[in-house]
């Protein structure tokens, strides 16, 4: 959502409206106190003291005989100069360590949850009492102390969104287009946890003005300077002969914290009024260096090649389990090959081992794959994301989840060209719009400024397939790209793979267990079952003569005794005439 369009939705509720013209005319005026004010706030009158309201003095004067307009106009500065300034650093300091906390964990983690907890134990009216008495009574000096006080707050609420949202299906998405971290989290992250930093900062914002109009008001601060605190006190002090003191400091204390609340529900508000986020997933973590396995020496593809790879994850008694067992898989360029198997037999595993995208606590132990003669595993993190989107890229499953409900289409398909091809804001437009176009999508213009849940199933397949293709990959892995789609639209989908194959030499890992789409569209065929590979040969072979147990067993579950259909063909458009 636009910043415009954020602001307008403020302004149209009526208490976003009402706050936030009441927060900007306390700002105003605080701002253009020696415009508004005629006098100087420590000038002392004592032949005025205690003076009613008149025509050089609205708000009338103090015990001291100052004016009490301009000592709320000046002390309005103090007090929310100091307030902005503990604000500042408990974001400073809160937001990015809750940011690289919960979206990296590990030992960073485990420290800063230990830090956090060690400074929320500590009374802050106590710290703040023994520093005055440390550093002096500069109030400025105390807004610091509580800055890092309030900033574990912060934290912790980053941390903990993050670490939820770091699983979500559009995050592993950017990450396979090739993106650093800092921009998904910057790009994909912050927009989930921008509406509850809001209310936070509207919170600890009026924290930090009462907690100092309390040390003020109890004499710590620095008594010297106009504060709403320090007015507070002097009009307890004289609350029997000039109760009238109290209203001034009271009602700006009062309706400025009213007004951060309010208007911080207002922004959350209109900033979290968009389509609801999908399933979590966890997402994936670093592999290790794996063993070589020599034992493998059959011919390699040049595009993809994998020899002896194992996959295992780690048990919480310190053991490994292996899923994947020692495979050999090929694909050369421009081959579909078809990965089948029934859930659960490591086709998706693989899958991820070649992208580099194991979930967290899987790693490659044994074996090799190379893609363009380079080998992979085992390949630093920052070296495998620059393969993601330019060499390889990938189509998930769920085309649905794999959008961020937050960006419009073409905001998506714009940004890893941007990224990968260094493109300016038009011409990666118009590279979205060629893009759309490629995937055969009618009216890309208007698709670009859709949201992904203003269009189908299907239509969200082809936006995936046409980010995918945005860098021009040699290897495309399909992971079940027609899974929830209706009959017609999987014939499409499969139609348009065919096509960007024959048109661009792309080479295809097809992760599927739908033998149907195998017969439409895969030349060569490996079946696997336990993690491991029983049998690979070309698609007329498994399907017309399967020579393992496992691969009739597939074939026998089928329940069309019917011969593999030809490759899908469009009919064309008739037309009826009354």
């Amino acid at each position: 959502m636009s910043t415009g369009r954020t602001l307008r939705r403020v302004l149209r509720n009526p208490l976003g409206g009402l706050s936030a013209a009441l927060l900007l005319i306390v700002v105003a005026a605080v701002l253009l106190a020696p415009v508004i004010a005629s006098q100087d706030p420590g000038a002392s009158s004592l032949g005025e003291a205690f003076a009613g309201p008149s025509g050089g003095h609205p708000l009338g004067m103090d015990s001291a005989g100052r004016d009490i307009l301009a000592r709320v106009l000046y002390g309005g500065r103090n007090t929310l100069g100091g307030a902005l300034l503990a604000l500042a650093i408990a974001l400073v300091l809160g937001v990015p360590s809750g940011l690289f906390a919960g979206y990296r964990g590990g030992w960073f983690d485990s420290a800063a949850n230990w830090t956090v907890n060690l400074v929320m134990a500590l009374p802050a009216m106590v710290v703040l009492l023994a520093s005055r008495a440390i550093l002096g009574p500069d109030v400025h000096v105390l807004m610091i102390v509580l800055g890092v006080l309030v900033a574990p707050s912060f934290f912790r609420l980053v941390r903990g969104i993050v670490a939820n949202v770091r699983g979500e299906l559009y995050v592993d998405a950017a990450k396979v287009s090739g993106l650093s971290d800092t921009r998904i989290v910057a790009r994909h992250v912050l927009t989930v946890v921008r509406g509850p930093i809001i209310i936070q900062t509207a919170l600890v914002a009026g924290i930090a003005i009462a907690l100092q109009a309390g040390l003020e008001f109890l004499g710590v601060g620095s008594g010297s300077s106009a504060t709403w605190g320090a007015m507070l006190n002097e009009a307890f002090q004289n609350i029997q002969r000039a109760p009238r003191l109290i209203l001034w400091p009271g009602l700006a204390l009062g309706l400025t914290n009213c007004a951060l609340v309010l208007l911080a529900g207002a922004v959350r508000d209109a900033l979290e009024d968009q389509a609801p986020r999908p399933a979590r997933r966890r997402r994936t973590g670093p592999a290790e260096t794996p063993a070589p396995d020599a034992e493998s020496t059959a011919p390699r593809a040049e595009l993809l090649s994998v020899r002896g790879l194992t996959v295992a994850y780690a048990r919480p008694d310190g053991t490994d389990k292996e899923v994947v067992h020692g495979i050999d898989l090929d694909v050369r360029p421009g081959e579909i090959v078809g990965l089948v198997g029934e859930s659960g037999s490591g086709k998706t595993q693989t899958a991820f081992s070649v992208l580099g995208l194991l979930p967290e606590g899987g790693r490659v132990t044994r074996g090799s794959i190379t893609v363009n003669g380079r080998e992979t595993a085992g390949m630093r993190e920052r070296d495998h994301r620059a393969l993601r989107g330019r060499t390889l890229a990938y189509v998930p499953q769920e085309p649905m989840s794999n959008l961020d409900p937050a960006f419009t289409i073409g905001s998506q398909l714009m940004e890893p060209v941007r990224h990968h091809l260094g493109l300016g804001r038009k011409e990666a437009a118009d590279k979205a719009r060629e893009l759309l176009r490629l995937v055969e999508i009618p009216d890309p213009d208007r698709t670009l400024r859709l949201y992904p849940h203003e269009i189908s199933g299907g239509m969200a397949q082809r936006v995936l397939i046409a980010g995918a293709m945005s860098c021009d990959p040699d290897l495309l892995i399909a992971d079940e790209p027609t899974t929830a789609l209706d009959v017609r639209v999987q014939a499409e989908v499969l139609a348009l793979l065919r096509r960007l194959r024959d048109e661009r030499g792309l080479g295809v890992l097809l992760v599927t267990h739908n033998l149907g789409v195998v017969a439409d569209l895969c030349d060569r065929v490996a079946v696997m079952n336990g993690g491991r590979i029983v049998e690979t040969g070309t698609t007329e072979q498994i399907l017309g003569a399967p020579q393992d147990p496992y691969t009739r067993t597939l074939l026998a579950a089928v329940l069309d005794d019917a011969p593999a259909r030809a490759p899908w063909q469009p009919r064309e458009a008739r037309t009826v005439t009354a």
